[in-house]
């Protein structure tokens, strides 16, 4: 049996638009990468799809500075991240091991 992953910490709305648009973008780089691309077209895809989760990050970020959230809380939205899989996603970014 499948263990349950801990439970995601508290988040603001925008800390939590942050943390899905961040890894919607790690996805797509991941997708990108071509240490690990087999086809250009999804490549190209993920490439273009790129554009909007940058702009959700812009989006997300400027959310929280005009709510006067002005310091990103790094352990909690790491916690956040390790609990949505951030670690295995954002490591199809690197170079594969040899």
């Amino acid at each position: 049996m499948v263990p349950e992953p801990p439970p995601l910490p508290a988040l603001t709305r925008a800390e939590g638009e942050l943390v899905d648009a961040y890894l919607a973008a790690v996805d797509l780089l991941g997708k990108i990468n071509p240490s690990r691309s087999t086809h250009t077209y999804g490549a190209l895809r993920a490439a273009q799809g790129l554009v909007g989760r940058a702009e959700a990050l812009r989006e997300a970020l400027a959310l929280m500075h005009a709510r006067g959230e002005s310091e990103v809380h790094a352990d909690t939205l790491a916690r956040a991240l390790r609990v949505l899989d951030g670690e295995r996603r954002a490591d199809r970014v690197t170079l594969p091991r040899t």
